[in-house]
């Protein structure tokens, strides 16, 4: 395996595509700084189910300058409520400018990273800095609910979690700002039909390839 002084990684895909649990074993694999952008704008739904500030704009701005990465992946954020939520939160351009803004932050302290989301290659790795290496990440719905039905611990019927996540995925690929794409140059990976081990294998392969 080789080491890297600068490896930056983006990871995109759909909702429960498995792009968070990649994105985790290729971060400690070659021991880059991981982002999950997702948990940023759940944050943001949580602070606004829980404070119902009037003005949520000016309201996030000052709890994201106060905060940081660390204390912020240390919540429960994968609850039910927050995701019926966050997709309409995150459709928000000025949600979307403050959230890029935290994450260009990040960015610029480290030069190994793998940041994941949904518009990380066509958005906050596009350029300055752009990505090493961009991967998208697919799953088929049933499968991608049923995973997230066993993490929800069985508390949400599956029907109910499946049309969750389809809705989702469409409000996400239709939203003016930022849509999810799958980039020209990033490599799909299908986790419904690899194993955790293939995927790293997959990806590891790739990021072996670069000069």
């Amino acid at each position: 395996m080789k080491k890297y002084k600068k490896l930056i990684v983006a990871c995109d895909g759909e909702s429960a595509s498995g792009k968070s649990t990649a994105a985790k074993l290729i971060a400690k694999k070659y021991k880059l700084v991981l982002v999950n952008s997702g948990l940023l704008y759940r944050y943001g739904s949580k602070l606004i189910i829980e404070k119902k500030p009037e003005n949520f704009i000016s309201f996030l701005k000052s709890k994201f300058k106060k905060t940081s990465y660390k204390s912020i992946e240390k919540q429960n954020l994968h609850t039910e409520v927050i995701s019926n939520h966050v997709a309409l939160l995150a459709k928000n351009k000025k949600v979307r400018e403050i959230i890029n803004k935290f994450q260009k932050k990040i960015l610029k302290k480290n030069k190994k990273i793998c940041i994941e989301g949904r518009d990380i290659a066509s958005k906050i790795l596009a350029k300055n800095p752009k990505y090493d290496l961009a991967f998208y990440f697919k799953c088929d719905v049933k499968i991608a609910a049923h995973r997230r039905w066993l993490d929800l611990k069985k508390k949400v019927p599956l029907k109910e979690v499946k049309r969750s996540l389809y809705k989702r995925t469409q409000m996400d690929k239709k939203r003016k700002n930022s849509p999810l794409i799958k980039v020209k140059d990033s490599i799909l990976i299908r986790t419904d039909k690899l194993t955790k081990k293939q995927v790293l294998s997959r990806m590891s392969y790739y990021i072996d390839k670069l000069n």
